[in-house]
């Protein structure tokens, strides 16, 4: 009986030592929830509205031999859901995951987070539907970009609001001024989404935006949203995951204000000379990350594919193409192919291949310190999609400019390759998402040890 007694005390008071973990633990395994949520809704805009429906369209452009086959609208809509869908929701999601973690995951925090994916899934779904079937767009294209503003801003006052607690201010990092500039470039997209879509709404004859002012949006979005998003993340996590030398900070300070400088002329109406301030920007960033010199320690490749620094420095090669095929785009009449394969190359060879090499070394330990599912698929997407890129830039220009006829049967070819590879990659994430994180494992055999 005193021993029975003894024993309960114990347990008692094992149980109010671990407490604080369990908590912890809790905390932990909700936020893993909320980004694995934000994350697959992001692979299911990539697959369905962005990758099929890009297929779908190129194949009627190849079958057709003409890139005006599919209606504008179709093709916005396209893009719409690869940049806001996917990489957009991708963001929105990273970042909720950090900001409540910090902030010890009050509620008020939670339910921002929740809220703001509602807003914004529903936004970028009803610009898909206005955009593709036309379907009461007058109502629904303002609606779903005031959505996506709204949502936006939710996930904004939280980022401005957080203070972190006893702690003076200090200098800002590189990394953390260039994410600012993404974010404020993110702030600016939406803003002219809003604008551009109440305009067509009052006084335009379709949801499909004019093809100069549909250009000039394209450079905002990418390369004013998109491209220092990457080079902010690639600043804090590239010199650790390649050993690379200490990046030259000044310098990818300057290339974030040639970026901008470039996106400020280019949407002015100036895009000869915007696109020339956009090629500064991307040679000054792949200088200051030091991306062509020799690493200073080995790279760290443990839980991918050891090719991943292969594939990291070919994403900025492939960004270093996007800025040399915009400037012969610009100084060229009748350049619609050659802009295509631009952009195509910055939004699947850098930005996509990006996704796909960080994504895959980051999701997985965000989402409850899981593994990757298998190293192997992320090779293969990885090859498929720069295959698959390869392929499309360059039969875009040989086929749209009227080089060469038979270019126009790689499109199809090229599609297929690359709707492989993004179904690899979130093959590979949702499997990696219901597999039982290493901690879960360790903790329920700690617990049936105690119980025995």
């Amino acid at each position: 009986m005193a021993t029975a007694t003894r024993l309960e005390a114990l347990a008692g008071r094992q149980l109010s030592l671990e407490e604080p973990f369990d908590i912890a633990q809790v905390r932990e395994t909700r936020l893993s929830r909320l980004l694995m949520i934000y994350i697959t809704t992001g692979l299911l805009f990539m697959l369905l509205p962005g990758t099929f429906l890009g297929v779908w369209n190129l194949i009627a452009i190849s079958k057709h031999h003409a890139a005006t086959f599919v209606s504008a609208g179709w093709m916005q809509a396209h893009g719409h859901a690869q940049i806001f869908g996917w990489i957009g929701t991708f963001v929105l999601g990273i970042g909720f995951y950090s900001i409540p973690k910090l902030r010890r995951m009050d509620r008020f925090a939670l339910w921002t987070a929740w809220t703001s994916w509602g807003m914004w899934t529903l936004g970028v779904s009803l610009r898909w539907l206005a955009g593709s079937y036309q379907w009461h767009w007058r109502q629904l294209l303002p609606f779903s970009a005031l959505l996506e503003l709204v949502a936006f801003l939710m996930f904004f006052l939280n980022v401005s609001g957080h203070r972190s607690e006893g702690t003076r201010p200090k200098c800002l990092e590189p990394w953390v001024v260039v994410v600012i500039a993404a974010t404020l470039g993110l702030l600016a997209t939406l803003l002219v989404n809003l604008g551009i879509t109440i305009y067509l709404a009052v006084r335009g004859i379709s949801p499909d935006l004019p093809q100069n002012l549909d250009q000039r949006f394209l450079i905002l979005q990418s390369w004013g949203f998109l491209v220092p998003f990457v080079w902010g993340f690639s600043a804090k996590w590239l010199p650790i995951f390649l050993g690379l030398r200490p990046l030259h900070a000044r310098l990818l300070l300057a290339a974030v204000a040639w970026n901008c400088a470039g996106v400020v002329t280019a949407s002015a109406g100036r895009v000869e000379w915007g696109v020339r301030f956009l090629a500064l920007g991307i040679t000054f960033a792949i200088w200051a990350l030091r991306l062509l010199e020799p690493g200073e320690h080995s790279a760290k490749t443990k839980g991918v594919h050891s090719s991943f620094p292969f594939f990291i420095r070919l994403s900025y090669a492939w960004a270093g193409i996007a800025a040399t095929l915009s400037l012969w785009a610009a100084a060229t009449t009748n350049s619609h192919g050659v802009w295509g394969a631009s952009r195509h190359a910055l939004t699947v060879g850098f930005l996509a291949t990006m996704v796909f090499c960080i994504g895959q070394r980051v999701l997985p330990a965000f989402s409850g310190m899981r593994l990757l599912f298998s190293t192997k698929l992320m090779f293969v997407s990885l090859l498929l999609l720069n295959s698959g890129c390869a392929l499309r830039v360059s039969s875009e220009i040989l086929a749209y400019q009227g080089f060469a006829d038979g270019a126009w049967t790689w499109l199809p070819i090229s599609a297929v390759t690359e709707m492989s590879a993004v179904t690899l990659f979130a093959a590979n994430l949702f499997l990696t998402f219901v597999s039982r994180p290493p901690s879960e494992c360790r903790v329920s055999r700690g617990r049936e040890i105690t119980t025995t």
